[in-house]
């Protein structure tokens, strides 16, 4: 085992002890939380390693980065998540690699990313971004919806040709009621997922927690969970 490999195994044995636990602790089954390894800022040979370590998910949130990585590992039976704000002229390019988009907030997006999948013959799963922090038709300081326009764009997802609608998708709030109470933060998110599968049952997905509060997303009830520095170390450059 390389130095780099030993390293990663145990970081996502440590992360698989944390996700156990937590899903113990809210008497959750271990196989209801998904793990997603965010490799933003990490090479190709990481995200190669880390499917030899058994990680079937991976996350990135820049296209510049990600689009010459997912094709490097293309040959890798992988499930590619966008993470990050999206804007429209990079919508080609994320349609190309990724398989479900966690960050769609508005609608001119949805047409955008609907236009793409047609036209690359492929099924784009969309997660509506919430934003905690914001209220009636504003946009959240990290991206994101806020609750007031879910309904309306979870419809324009439901009904737009090659997207599919899987759930929701939230960051805990660095202001407003929810900032440092994760926990709240994540219980309201679960909030708006039920009532959003009374229109769109299939609509399950909810993906909430990282590194730091990934325990708190486990007992609000969270499917999937993004990890990044818990698995692959503090990122370069940012302390």
């Amino acid at each position: 085992m390389t130095d780099r490999k030993t390293q990663l195994a145990a970081n996502l044995a440590q992360v698989e002890q944390r996700i156990a636990s937590a899903c113990a602790a809210a008497g959750r089954k271990r196989e209801e939380v998904t793990l997603i390894v965010v490799t933003k800022t990490y090479p190709a040979s990481d995200v190669r390693i880390l499917h030899e370590l058994g990680v079937r998910h991976v996350a990135e949130n820049r296209d510049q980065d990600a689009a010459p990585k997912a094709a490097a590992c293309a040959d890798l039976s992988l499930t590619w998540h966008f993470v990050g704000q999206l804007q429209t002229n990079k919508v080609r390019s994320v349609a190309s690699y990724a398989d479900v988009v966690q960050s769609v907030d508005r609608t001119k997006l949805v047409t955008a990313l609907s236009a793409a999948a047609v036209r690359g013959g492929r099924e784009l799963g969309c997660l509506i971004q919430v934003a905690l922090d914001a209220e009636g038709a504003e946009r959240g300081d990290r991206g994101g919806v806020a609750p007031d326009g879910i309904g309306e764009l979870a419809d324009a997802v439901a009904a737009a040709p090659g997207l599919r609608l899987d759930g929701l998708m939230t960051v805990a709030p660095l202001a407003g009621p929810y900032a440092g109470r994760q926990r709240a933060a994540f219980d309201r998110l679960m909030e708006f997922s039920s009532r959003l599968r009374g229109n769109h049952p299939a609509a399950n997905m909810v993906s909430a927690g990282m590194s730091a509060d990934l325990e708190e997303a486990v007992a609000a009830g969270a499917t999937h969970v993004r990890v990044g520095t818990a698995v692959l170390g503090v990122r370069p450059g940012l302390g």
